[in-house]
């Protein structure tokens, strides 16, 4: 009896431990997605916008016939700082892509290292047990690997309780926006 209690206490922990678990990479995840779309807005950028806006706003006010060529100069000059301001963000862009793609690896492959851990912890002992009824058609399929049924629970294992986890984090996570 002691034994069955100790799993049952420990399923019991484990089932939310492991969903939070889930949902922190999750989450952690789609920041990271979220920082790379939004991209940052540095001196340089703002600086050469500034520049544009205020040589094209020079050159506008400029209209007299005797001062087209000096407004024709700004236009260009403005349309020179584009090109630039344009090569500037794609190399940005560049770098920021690497170093996004860098640590969503990182996270990819620490969640992978995560759950290997959490499936060799857990391989034969249940995460949660739930009633018999609730499941009905299912409990075969949720209790792989954790054992049969105890007091009309079906007793779940981590892989399938992954799977659940997984599969509603997300859905957490794309309500949430």
């Amino acid at each position: 009896m002691g034994g069955e209690e100790t799993v049952v206490h420990r399923g019991s922990l484990a089932a939310p431990l492991i969903f939070m678990i889930v949902i922190s990479f999750q989450l952690l995840s789609r920041w990271l997605e979220y920082l790379q779309k939004k991209g940052s807005k540095s001196a340089v950028v703002i600086q050469l916008r500034g520049e544009i806006k205020q040589l094209l706003k020079e050159a506008s006010s400029l209209s007299q016939p005797s001062t087209f060529a000096q407004a024709a100069k700004l236009r260009r000059s403005a349309t020179a700082k584009e090109k630039e301001l344009a090569n500037y963000q794609e190399s940005q862009s560049k770098e920021m892509k690497m170093s996004y793609d860098l640590y969503l690896k990182v996270l990819f492959l620490t969640k992978v290292l995560t759950y290997f851990v959490l499936i060799f912890w857990f391989w034969r002992v249940p995460v949660a047990s739930i009633s018999q009824q609730l499941v009905q058609p299912f409990g075969r399929m949720l209790s792989w690997r954790a054992g049969a049924t105890l007091n009309n629970n079906v007793m779940v294992g981590i892989i399938p309780w992954l799977i659940i986890s997984t599969r509603v984090s997300k859905l957490v996570c794309r309500l949430s926006k």
